[in-house]
Protein backbone atom coordinates (compact mmCIF):
# COMPACT_ATOMS: atom_id res chain seq x y z
CA UNK A 1 0.00 0.00 0.00
CA UNK A 2 1.29 3.57 -0.56
CA UNK A 3 0.76 6.37 0.53
CA UNK A 4 -0.01 9.88 -0.62
CA UNK A 5 0.61 13.48 0.49
CA UNK A 6 -2.20 13.91 2.86
CA UNK A 7 -3.25 10.73 3.16
CA UNK A 8 -2.50 7.81 5.72
CA UNK A 9 -0.69 8.68 9.17
CA UNK A 10 2.40 10.41 6.86
CA UNK A 11 -0.51 12.79 6.00
CA UNK A 12 -2.25 13.35 9.48
CA UNK A 13 -4.99 10.93 9.10
CA UNK A 14 -4.58 7.43 10.88
CA UNK A 15 -6.81 5.06 12.44
CA UNK A 16 -10.49 5.31 12.20
CA UNK A 17 -9.82 8.54 10.41
CA UNK A 18 -7.95 10.29 13.25
CA UNK A 19 -6.04 13.49 12.94
CA UNK A 20 -2.89 14.91 14.31
CA UNK A 21 -3.55 18.01 16.40
CA UNK A 22 -3.04 21.25 14.30
CA UNK A 23 -0.04 22.78 16.09
CA UNK A 24 1.79 18.94 15.15
CA UNK A 25 0.99 19.52 11.54
CA UNK A 26 1.87 23.34 11.28
CA UNK A 27 4.69 23.62 13.24
CA UNK A 28 7.15 20.99 11.20
CA UNK A 29 5.79 23.39 8.61
CA UNK A 30 7.05 26.55 9.88
CA UNK A 31 10.01 24.80 10.68
CA UNK A 32 10.69 24.50 6.99
CA UNK A 33 9.31 27.82 5.87
CA UNK A 34 11.47 29.43 8.16
CA UNK A 35 14.71 27.14 7.06
CA UNK A 36 13.91 28.22 3.84
CA UNK A 37 13.69 32.00 4.12
CA UNK A 38 17.20 32.03 5.91
CA UNK A 39 18.88 32.39 2.46
CA UNK A 40 16.85 35.06 1.07
CA UNK A 41 17.03 36.83 4.35
CA UNK A 42 21.06 36.79 4.33
CA UNK A 43 20.74 37.70 0.69
CA UNK A 44 19.14 40.85 1.66
CA UNK A 45 21.36 41.18 4.64
CA UNK A 46 18.48 41.31 7.57
CA UNK A 47 18.10 39.24 10.19
CA UNK A 48 14.66 37.09 11.08
CA UNK A 49 13.70 39.26 13.58
CA UNK A 50 14.61 42.48 11.57
CA UNK A 51 12.07 41.18 8.74
CA UNK A 52 9.41 40.52 11.35
CA UNK A 53 10.02 44.11 12.74
CA UNK A 54 9.49 45.40 9.07
CA UNK A 55 6.70 43.15 8.70
CA UNK A 56 5.27 44.33 11.89
CA UNK A 57 5.50 47.98 10.65
CA UNK A 58 4.22 47.46 7.68
CA UNK A 59 1.29 46.57 9.03
CA UNK A 60 1.04 48.95 11.33
CA UNK A 61 3.37 52.21 10.63
CA UNK A 62 3.45 53.76 14.18
CA UNK A 63 4.16 51.75 17.36
CA UNK A 64 5.54 51.96 20.70
CA UNK A 65 8.72 49.74 21.04
CA UNK A 66 6.47 47.84 23.95
CA UNK A 67 3.34 47.56 21.50
CA UNK A 68 5.82 46.05 18.94
CA UNK A 69 7.43 43.71 21.20
CA UNK A 70 3.92 42.64 22.58
CA UNK A 71 2.79 41.85 18.60
CA UNK A 72 5.46 39.82 17.73
CA UNK A 73 5.84 37.97 20.88
CA UNK A 74 9.27 39.39 21.36
CA UNK A 75 10.81 41.05 24.96
CA UNK A 76 10.99 44.50 24.36
CA UNK A 77 14.75 44.28 25.59
CA UNK A 78 15.17 41.59 23.11
CA UNK A 79 14.51 43.78 20.09
CA UNK A 80 16.69 47.22 20.99
CA UNK A 81 19.65 45.82 19.08
CA UNK A 82 17.25 44.73 16.05
CA UNK A 83 15.70 48.07 15.77
CA UNK A 84 19.05 49.88 16.88
CA UNK A 85 20.60 47.71 13.45
CA UNK A 86 17.31 48.77 11.57
CA UNK A 87 18.04 52.06 12.52
CA UNK A 88 21.45 52.61 11.65
CA UNK A 89 20.51 51.00 8.13
CA UNK A 90 17.70 53.85 7.91
CA UNK A 91 15.15 51.24 7.39
CA UNK A 92 12.99 52.86 10.38
CA UNK A 93 12.64 55.51 12.58
CA UNK A 94 12.22 56.66 16.04
CA UNK A 95 10.94 59.63 17.37
CA UNK A 96 10.08 60.27 20.96
CA UNK A 97 6.29 59.83 21.54
CA UNK A 98 4.87 63.77 22.06
CA UNK A 99 2.69 61.96 24.75
CA UNK A 100 5.17 60.22 26.64
CA UNK A 101 8.71 61.03 26.74
CA UNK A 102 10.18 57.96 27.64
CA UNK A 103 7.99 56.12 24.97
CA UNK A 104 9.60 55.77 21.11
CA UNK A 105 7.57 55.48 17.95
CA UNK A 106 8.57 53.68 15.40
CA UNK A 107 7.73 53.59 11.64
CA UNK A 108 9.48 52.23 8.42
CA UNK A 109 11.53 54.66 5.87
CA UNK A 110 10.86 54.37 2.53
CA UNK A 111 13.91 52.27 2.44
CA UNK A 112 12.71 49.78 4.63
CA UNK A 113 9.27 49.63 2.80
CA UNK A 114 11.40 48.32 -0.41
CA UNK A 115 13.34 45.93 1.85
CA UNK A 116 10.35 44.20 3.31
CA UNK A 117 9.01 44.35 -0.12
CA UNK A 118 11.87 42.54 -1.55
CA UNK A 119 12.29 40.15 0.84
CA UNK A 120 8.47 38.86 0.78
CA UNK A 121 8.60 38.96 -3.02
CA UNK A 122 11.36 36.67 -2.60
CA UNK A 123 10.45 34.36 -0.44
CA UNK A 124 7.22 34.22 -1.80
CA UNK A 125 8.62 33.67 -5.21
CA UNK A 126 11.83 31.58 -4.64
CA UNK A 127 10.20 29.13 -1.41
CA UNK A 128 6.55 29.71 -0.72
CA UNK A 129 6.07 28.71 -4.54
CA UNK A 130 8.64 25.21 -3.96
CA UNK A 131 6.55 24.11 -1.45
CA UNK A 132 2.51 25.32 -2.38
CA UNK A 133 3.50 23.27 -5.59
CA UNK A 134 2.90 20.29 -3.55
CA UNK A 135 -0.87 20.93 -3.81
CA UNK A 136 -2.99 21.22 -6.52
CA UNK A 137 -4.20 24.60 -7.64
CA UNK A 138 -7.68 24.66 -6.18
CA UNK A 139 -6.17 23.24 -2.87
CA UNK A 140 -3.03 25.76 -3.01
CA UNK A 141 -5.80 28.66 -3.27
CA UNK A 142 -8.07 27.14 -0.49
CA UNK A 143 -5.56 26.33 2.20
CA UNK A 144 -4.32 29.73 1.75
CA UNK A 145 -7.56 31.66 1.78
CA UNK A 146 -8.34 29.42 5.00
CA UNK A 147 -4.53 30.40 6.54
CA UNK A 148 -5.27 33.80 6.08
CA UNK A 149 -8.45 33.64 7.97
CA UNK A 150 -6.80 31.47 10.73
CA UNK A 151 -3.66 34.11 11.19
CA UNK A 152 -6.44 36.99 11.07
CA UNK A 153 -7.79 35.59 14.44
CA UNK A 154 -7.97 38.11 17.36
CA UNK A 155 -5.07 36.59 20.31
CA UNK A 156 -7.86 36.15 22.66
CA UNK A 157 -9.62 33.90 20.31
CA UNK A 158 -6.78 31.71 19.65
CA UNK A 159 -6.42 31.00 23.93
CA UNK A 160 -8.34 28.18 26.04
Amino acid sequence: MTTTPGSGAAGGAGQAGRRRDLAAMVVPLARTLVAAEEPVLRAHQVSMWGYVVLTALADQPVRTQAALAQSIGADKSRIIGVLDELQERGLIERQPDPDDRRARLLALTEAGRRLRESVRDAIQRQEEERVLAALPEADRAAFLRALRVLSELPPEDNQG
